[in-house]
């Protein structure tokens, strides 16, 4: 039962009702492709539904509720920043 499933008889039926023309004693082709609409859209409907209820049955909604925290303000004694240079010859290899 999924969405592709009704869309498949939707257009069955479209094409049964709209685009076939075929006449047998007793039996109406236009008919059968209305059923066969009236079905598809069902079954889409029916697969919406589940896909909804799928959807909401694995991630359900939760509401988180946060406390407000005092704030704390912390100093910190500044670093020191160190500085690196590197020195080159170029008589040395590349490096890679």
């Amino acid at each position: 039962m999924t969405i592709a499933g009704g869309i498949v008889l939707i257009m069955i039926g479209a094409i049964l009702t709209w685009a076939v023309e075929f006449d047998i004693a007793g039996f109406d082709i236009n008919i059968v492709g209305l059923i066969l609409m009236l079905g598809g859209l069902a079954w889409l409907l029916f697969a919406i539904y589940r896909l909804r209820i799928a959807r909401r049955a694995v991630a359900p909604t939760t509401t988180v509720v946060e406390e407000p925290v005092a704030q704390r303000h912390v100093y910190e004694e500044p670093v020191a920043q160190r500085r690196v240079y590197e020195e080159r010859r170029y008589d040395d290899p590349p490096v890679v």
